[in-house]
């Protein structure tokens, strides 16, 4: 059993402590203490985990780093609009992968066409969306493609001639969570992606981990530390990091970390390093179905994917709502599992405000998407004016056994408007937000927002929230409009650039509207240069190097 990192209860705080062992300051202002990652102090097992840099934050914060989002209070002064979070919508063609082939009916056992985390990405080198995926219960990894990521194309590989397999068998190997990375930073280009897999092999459980040029023809670079099932890993560009997210034991299901700058160096934990990380908390309920059968159950954390978007760390949350397996198994219906929505900005604490489902199951017998929901590794996909979440979801259905708790996976597509996990509303009355004192290098304000029968204006004060001429509110040119990509302009100002390195505050003026982030760019594009998930069309990497470019045919919201 892996033994786990975690601090005696002591009297101080994480923030306190934080500030006196600070250490590496990262790009938004905050300073980790030193010994990182953190040992963990909880009150009891099952307590929320505060977020250190949400009660001590920095006194100046740094946006030169993607657009900024409202999803808590760490750039927020003062405000009176109300904080609103929103739902992945999912897409009206589900489910957009099912199984069909014969490596994915599974002989009728146990079919599944599903991302069991795996991973969809957009690759700019040939202008694709890719799909690696669960194919055949603990067969094989299928991959797919598609040009609008709605119609997907098995292709012919020559792994295993007539099928789209990726990973040829080997006897005493079968497979079960996995994560695929397209790396765009990757130095070497036959290292471009990465793939770890956990498999029940002879001996115990481990990972194994492979490097490909292509995502198709995988190289074995070894086998990781020892871990459990549905264990996987992300990449945290703003620390230049590689994380492995452990399956542990502690609590029921949990998750450990380990991080280093390589890959491969990430995956070669030892028992006593992997440190406790995340898990279900007294918040996270469980069914009320479950809750009235099984009084004592307590929800766990089934899995966590996270990935860089714009200037935070996305963090999906399976969270395992019961029954327990054994039930699960003879009642031949799939796991309660439901995907909630965590906010990092830091890299390892996550703040999870909303513990609604983000995706969730109908729980409906008969419905392709009944239970088991899995997200994707890379989480998400900017695709114009929205964002792509991929999951696998399980009917239970099997044509062989009639029921399973296992079959019938396949793959859904749910969206959401573009920085639309929060926004700051306010109504015909109106109201304001006044930000922490930031500093930029940019010269162009942007904002995401949705007033098209309202009116935004900003004003940029000093630090002792005097207006920075001419930048006031009567000079602001009102903005009505449903944009994900709207630039603020002042009267007798051309840019932002004589305040550029000054210590100011933005102060929104917001009636009857949604504001969902800010950001100033140095282009007139409105390029953001954060991060852009598992990447989109019209992107060139992992970055929003492009601004209003990568947008397409415009840039007026619409969520069909």
């Amino acid at each position: 059993m892996i033994v786990l990192i975690l601090a005696n209860i002591v009297s101080v705080s994480n923030a306190q402590e934080a500030k006196i062992t600070a250490g590496e300051t990262l790009y938004n202002g905050i300073e980790l203490p030193k010994e990182w990652p953190p040992k963990i102090v909880r009150t009891s097992e099952r307590a929320p985990i505060q977020v250190p840099y949400l009660e001590s934050v920095p006194d100046v914060i740094p946006i030169n780093t993607g657009r900024q989002l409202l999803v808590d209070d760490f750039l927020i002064e003062q405000t009176d609009l109300k904080r609103v979070f929103h739902l992945a919508k999912k897409f009206n063609g589900n489910p957009v992968l099912k199984p069909e082939t014969s490596l994915e009916l599974n002989d009728g056992k146990c079919p599944v066409a599903a991302p069991f985390n795996d991973g969809v990405w957009y690759d700019p080198n040939d202008n694709l969306f890719k799909m690696w995926y669960h194919a055949g219960w603990f067969d094989g990894t299928g991959y797919a493609v598609s040009n609008d990521g709605i119609k997907w194309k098995r292709p012919d590989l020559d792994i295993e001639p007539g099928t789209n397999r990726v990973l040829a068998k080997r006897d005493g190997f079968t497979r079960d969570g996995s994560t695929v990375w397209l790396d765009s930073e990757a130095k070497d280009p036959s290292s471009r992606f990465k793939m770890f897999t956990y498999h029940r092999i002879p001996g115990g459980e481990r990972g194994e981990l492979y490097t490909a040029a292509d995502g198709i023809h995988w190289n074995s670079i070894g086998l990781t530390g020892k871990l459990g099932d549905n264990s996987g890993f992300f990449y945290n560009p703003f620390r230049n990091k590689w994380i492995f997210s452990v399956r542990i034991g502690n609590f029921g299901r949990a998750r450990g970390y380990h991080e280093a700058s390589d890959f491969y160096d990430a995956g070669q934990w030892r028992d006593d390093n992997v440190a406790l990380w995340q898990g279900a908390d007294t918040l996270d309920k469980p069914d009320q179905l479950v809750k009235e059968y099984f009084k004592d159950y307590q929800t766990q954390l089934y899995n966590v994917d996270a990935v860089a978007y714009e200037s935070i760390m996305l963090g999906l949350f399976a969270i395992h709502r019961g029954p327990n397996n054994a039930v699960c198994s003879f009642g031949g219906f799939p796991k309660l599992t439901d995907l909630c929505l965590g906010y990092s900005r830091d890299g390892f604490y996550f703040d999870r405000p909303d513990r609604r489902a983000f995706i969730s199951s109908t729980r409906r017998i008969g419905d392709w998407d009944r239970a088991y929901i899995h997200s994707a590794g890379g989480c998400c996909l900017v695709v114009n004016d929205s964002l792509y979440f991929y999951y696998g979801a399980w009917s239970g259905d099997s044509p062989k056994h009639v029921s399973n708790m296992y079959a019938g996976g396949s793959t859904g597509l749910a969206k959401l408007r573009r920085d639309g996990f929060a926004s700051l509303d306010a109504d015909e009355r109106g109201g304001y937000l006044v930000t922490r004192p930031v500093i930029f290098v940019g010269k162009h304000l942007f904002v995401n927002v949705e007033n098209m029968k309202g009116e935004l204006r900003v004003e940029i004060l000093d630090e002792g929230n005097s207006i920075k001429t001419p930048f006031s509110r009567e000079n602001c040119i009102p903005v009505a409009t449903n944009k994900t990509l709207q630039e603020i302009k002042w009267n007798n100002a051309d840019d932002l650039s004589s305040l550029i390195g000054m210590k100011v505050k933005f102060k929104f003026y917001l009636r009857n509207g949604s504001l969902y982030s800010f950001w100033v760019s140095p282009d007139e594009s409105g390029a953001s240069y954060g991060y852009v998930a598992a990447g989109g069309p019209g992107f060139n990497g992992n970055k929003d190097d492009v601004g209003i470019s990568g947008y397409g045919n415009g840039i007026t919201f619409e969520n069909k």
